[in-house]
């Protein structure tokens, strides 16, 4: 390594956030631009000659962390880009949007804080498109075989790009009128501007990838006529049927899904709304759920200037270290983290009922009640114990004029007919079979993804992408020189 001793001398430090009072007024990203570049030569310096990265076995793309880490260490720009995109298509995303399981991995934090791997990495991506090193790889010769891409998120445009990069005549088929998915209406400006993905996208344009936007496989086009027209089929739809509340109350005007809440907030960033029909200015707003998605909800709201927000975990808090015992390293840890949503609304004191940022945990929601005229007013809550037993006495009610539901997904949305059209097998738990090469029961249709895998992170969405592509790629040919970092039934570490 750059400097052997380097995680001895030097201490852990991150890319700093802009102050909240400033990146709330705004949707920029929430980092202070240009501070990281000057961190990550020291921090790259940190990774150990650990002797076996598990960093590696973390990461589902098998990215090589030790091997890029070294060559920022050395200032080598253009090798550490190289390396990096030998394994991960979209770098610039996952260093922006991953929880990084591979710092959890990182041998160092077995008894010290991890090497900031995913800081290292955005750096990395970002200093590629400065210094021209990621320009368009179109293939040398075609191979006369097309193929169908339905979903443009993150599972998507990887098969996209590997495909296409292998010789494939590729076209992805959006339902949206821009393509992105989740990337573009999911995730809020201030966790990625989305110049990084127009930029990616025009990449893959100018190698030869084709977009077929506002189009709903099942409804705008038959997904039987959309099977007949290409010599392979990749559904990529991710996992869009969001989960439920069933509890009294739920009927009543105001209470909406967070993916119904976020992607107007994203449309109006993109200029195609004055102002969100769902805004949260002036309201105050309830979040049900505790993931990063409800995270997301709660930065918007901040934003859009609500009156109050509160967001409701039916878990326990967690600890701030690792539990050896019960989350042994090398797995990802459930730990207190302090997301800049949570750090904003523990600044501004968004949640008056809140202990200590904007979140209640162990918190159950039993009904939601409201005013004359059908619109929700008020959320009852419990307090429940670990098997989600509520706890007497602790029945507590909280002003609600708006409530986003973020209870996660189950499956692909069967809606637009894509999957009835198609006789596709389904799992019990509502996601698409497959078999050990991404086949589904119909010849020819492929499935990755949050499709068939179940609602996952950016990092598995891409690794799913590029394995797909490979499969998909061994089935026209006979044989495939793309990676293939995982198989269809490989899952996160854990105890």
């Amino acid at each position: 390594m750059g400097d052997p001793k380097g995680f001895m001398s030097t201490p852990r430090r991150e890319w700093p956030r802009r102050p909240v009072e400033e990146r709330v007024r705004d949707w920029d990203e929430v980092y202070v631009p240009g501070a990281l570049l000057p961190l990550v030569g020291k921090q790259a310096d940190r990774c150990m000659d650990c002797g076996i990265p598990f960093c590696h076995d973390a990461c589902p793309l098998g990215n090589l962390i030790p091997e890029w880490n070294d060559l920022v260490s050395r200032d080598d720009w253009r090798a550490a880009s190289d390396r990096l995109h030998a394994t991960n298509n979209f770098p610039e995303f996952t260093g922006r949007l991953c929880p990084a399981p591979c710092e959890a991995g990182c041998v160092l934090a077995i008894n010290q804080p991890a090497v900031t791997i995913k800081n290292v990495e955005v750096a990395i991506a970002d200093r590629s498109w400065e210094l021209g090193f990621v320009p368009p790889r179109p293939p040398d010769r075609l191979s006369g075989r097309t193929v169908a891409v339905v979903g443009s998120g993150p599972t998507g445009l990887a098969a996209a790009q590997q495909l296409t990069r292998a010789g494939h005549t590729v076209a992805v088929y959006e339902k949206d009128d821009r393509l992105g998915g989740l990337m573009r209406y999911g995730i809020p400006e201030f966790k990625m501007e989305k110049h990084h993905l127009d930029r990616r996208l025009e990449q893959m344009r100018a190698e030869g990838t084709k977009f077929r936007t506002s189009t709903a496989v099942g409804r705008d086009v038959g997904a039987a006529e959309l099977r007949s027209r290409y010599d392979a089929l990749v559904i990529a739809t991710g996992a869009t049927a969001w989960r439920e509340l069933p509890v009294p109350g739920r009927e009543l005007a105001g209470i909406q899904q967070a993916m119904e809440y976020l992607p107007l907030a994203n449309r109006v960033r993109e200029g195609d709304l004055e102002s969100s029909p769902m805004s949260a200015a002036g309201q105050h707003v309830v979040i049900v759920g505790g993931g990063d998605t409800g995270a997301d909800c709660l930065g918007t709201a901040v934003r859009e200037q609500a009156a109050s927000v509160t967001q409701l975990d039916i878990y326990a808090q967690p600890g701030a270290d690792r539990d050896d015992d019960a989350e042994p390293w090398p797995t990802y840890p459930k730990i207190y983290r302090l997301s800049p949503a949570h750090e904003e609304a523990r600044e501004l004191r968004t949640a008056p009922a809140a202990d200590a940022d904007a979140r209640l945990f162990a918190a159950s929601t039993l009904r939601f009640e409201g005013d004359a005229h059908g619109h929700v007013r008020s959320l009852h809550l419990v307090e429940v114990d670990a098997a989600r037993s509520p706890r007497r006495d602790t029945e507590r009610t909280l002003p609600a004029d708006l409530v986003l539901l973020a209870l996660g997904f189950s499956g692909p949305d069967r809606a637009d007919g894509l999957v009835d059209q198609l006789g596709l097998a389904m799992e019990p738990r509502g996601t698409i079979t497959r078999d050990a090469s991404f086949g589904t029961n119909v010849p020819g249709v492929f499935a990755a993804g949050d499709a068939a895998r179940g609602q996952s992170l950016i990092v598995w969405a891409i690794a799913e992408g590029r394995a797909v592509a490979a499969a998909v790629d061994r089935h026209l040919t006979g044989s495939s020189q793309l990676p293939s970092p995982i198989g269809p039934y490989d899952r996160p570490m854990t105890v």
